[in-house]
C-alpha cells in the first residue's frame, strides 16, 4: 500500500496547519452528526404534523431514556478513539489491529445487553418521569421498538468511530447521509402510507441504522489499510481493553448518568401538560443541532490532541485545544443570534399548535445565548480525553449537569414553578461545568499525568 493512497483516507494531525486540520476534520464530523441527529428529529416531525401533539410528546419524552443507555455505549467508543488515534499517531500497526478487533467484538456484546436493559427498562423509566396518561402508550411502544434494533446504532457509532480516530470523516458521513434520506422515506412512507403512527416512526429508524452499520462493517472489512477489521482475528485483548474501559467508562458514565438527570427535568416539564411537554420536545430537538458544532470540534479535539500526544506533541495538543475553543465560542454565538430572531419559525417546523408554540418560543430564546459555555464544555473535556484523562471531565460534568442542576430545580422550582425556571436548569449547569473545566485546563495539571506508553 502506497504512503500516498494511505492519505486519501486517514489524516495525519501531527503536522501542518492546526487551523485546517481542525475545520477540515470538523466539516464532515458536523455533517455526520447533523444526519444522525436526524434520526430522531425527522420521527418527531412526522409525527408532530401527521398524527398530532400526543405523539410529538411521546416521541420527546423517550429522548433522555434513549440517550441514557446509548451515551453509555458513546462513552466506551469514546475510549475505543483515543486508544485507536493513539496507536495510529505512533504508528503501532499491531496494537492498532488488536484495538480494532476488541473494539468491533465488544460492541457486538454491548448491543446484546443494551437491547435487554433497554426494552426491559422502559415503562419504569416514564412512570419515574411522571408522564401523563395521554402519552405512556405511544412513548412506551416507541422505546420497546427502538431498543430491539439499538445494536445497528451501537455498531455503526463504533465503526465510524474507528474510522474518525484515524482522520476519515468522509465515508462515515456518506453512510449516514444514506441511511438519514432511507429514514425520512420510510418515515412518510410509514406513517402516511400505512398509518402506523409512533410505531412507524421507530421502524423506520432502526431499519435505517442497521443499513449504515452494515456500510460501516463492510468498509472496515474491505479494507487494505492497517486498521482493516480481520474477522478471524475478532478477540476481546485484555490489556487493550483495559485501556479503552479506562479511558471510556468514566466518560460513559458521566453521559448515562447525565441523561438520567435530564429525565428528571422531563419529569419537571411533565407537571404543566402535554403542550408543555411537545413545546420543551421542540425546543431540545432545535437544541440537540445548535450543539452539534461544539460537539462535532470537541470530537475533533479529541482525535488531534490524542494523535499529538501519540507523537509526544504536548505544546501542538494544546495549541489546537485553543483554536478549537475559539472556532466554537464564534459558531455559538451566530447561531444564538440567527435563532433568536427566527424562533417562532423554527418551532413551527414541529408544530403549529398555538400552546406548544408559546412553550418552544419561551423555552429556546431562554437559553440561546447561554450555549456559549457549552463550547468550553465540549472542547475541553474532549482534548482531556484525548490526553487519556477521562475522570475529571466525568467528576465535573456530573456535578454540573446533575448534583447542581437537580439542587437547582429542587430549590429553585419550591420558590417560583413556572416552566421558565425549570428551562434555565440547562444553562445554570452549562456556566458552571464550563467555569470548572477552564480553570482545571488553565492550571495544567492535566499535564503532569500525561502518559506516554
Amino acid at each position: 500500500m502506497s504512503h500516498e493512497h494511505k492519505k486519501l483516507k486517514a489524516v495525519d494531525m501531527t503536522s501542518g496547519s492546526i487551523v485546517r486540520h481542525l475545520i477540515m476534520f470538523t466539516i464532515p464530523l458536523l455533517f455526520g452528526n447533523l444526519f444522525q441527529q436526524l434520526y430522531n428529529t425527522v420521527d418527531s416531525l412526522v409525527v408532530g404534523n401527521f398524527v398530532g401533539s400526543e405523539a410529538l410528546a411521546a416521541v420527546g419524552s423517550t429522548t433522555s431514556i434513549v440517550n441514557m443507555l446509548v451515551l453509555f455505549f458513546n462513552g466506551v467508543s469514546i475510549g475505543a478513539g483515543v486508544v485507536i488515534s493513539r496507536y495510529f499517531g505512533s504508528h503501532n500497526d499491531e496494537k492498532l489491529h488488536l484495538a480494532v478487533e476488541t473494539t468491533i467484538a465488544v460492541t457486538f456484546i454491548c448491543g446484546v445487553i443494551l437491547t435487554g436493559i433497554g426494552i426491559y427498562i422502559a415503562p419504569f423509566m416514564l412512570e419515574l418521569m411522571d408522564t401523563p396518561d395521554d402519552v405512556l402508550p405511544l412513548s412506551s411502544e416507541y422505546l420497546q421498538i427502538y431498543f430491539g434494533g439499538i445494536s445497528g446504532l451501537l455498531v455503526y457509532n463504533m465503526g465510524s468511530g474507528i474510522l474518525r480516530s484515524v482522520g476519515d470523516t468522509r465515508r462515515p458521513l456518506l453512510f449516514l447521509g444514506f441511511s438519514s434520506i432511507m429514514n425520512i422515506i420510510l418515515d412518510l412512507w410509514f406513517v402516511i402510507s400505512f398509518h402506523m403512527g409512533v410505531a412507524g416512526v421507530a421502524w423506520a429508524t432502526i431499519i435505517s441504522q442497521f443499513a449504515s452499520a452494515a456500510l460501516v462493517l463492510l468498509v472496515l472489512t474491505k479494507s487494505t489499510e492497517n486498521y482493516r477489521l480481520v474477522w478471524k482475528d475478532l478477540r476481546i485483548e485484555k490489556k487493550i481493553l483495559k485501556q479503552i474501559l479506562m479511558i471510556g467508562l468514566p466518560s460513559g458514565l458521566q453521559q448515562s448518568i447525565t441523561a438520567f438527570s435530564n429525565a428528571y427535568v422531563q419529569s419537571y416539564i411533565n407537571y404543566f401538560g402535554s403542550s408543555c411537554m411537545a413545546g420543551w420536545s421542540c425546543y431540545t430537538k432545535i437544541d440537540q443541532f445548535v450543539m452539534l458544532p461544539m460537539q462535532s470540534i470537541g470530537q475533533a479535539a479529541t482525535t488531534f490532541v490524542g494523535q499529538n500526544l501519540g507523537a509526544r506533541d504536548v505544546k501542538r495538543a494544546r495549541k489546537g485545544t485553543n483554536v478549537a475553543l475559539g472556532l466554537s465560542t464564534i459558531i455559538s454565538l451566530t447561531m444564538a443570534a440567527i435563532l433568536w430572531i427566527l424562533a417562532p419559525q423554527f418551532i413551527q417546523l414541529f408544530s403549529r399548535d398555538p400552546k406548544v408554540l408559546e412553550y418552544g418560543v419561551l423555552f429556546l430564546r431562554l437559553c440561546l445565548f447561554f450555549m456559549v459555555f457549552c463550547g468550553p464544555n465540549q472542547v475541553v473535556a474532549g482534548s482531556l480525553r484525548g490526553a487519556g484523562n477521562a475522570k475529571v471531565p466525568m467528576v465535573v460534568l456530573l456535578f454540573s449537569f446533575v448534583l447542581f442542576r437537580q439542587a437547582y430545580l429542587f430549590v429553585a422550582t419550591s420558590i417560583s414553578n413556572t416552566p421558565g425556571v425549570v428551562g434555565f436548569a440547562y444553562p445554570a449547569g452549562w456556566i458552571v461545568c464550563s467555569l470548572i473545566l477552564e480553570i482545571y485546563y488553565l492550571s495544567g495539571r492535566w499535564e503532569k499525568h500525561l502518559d506516554f506508553s
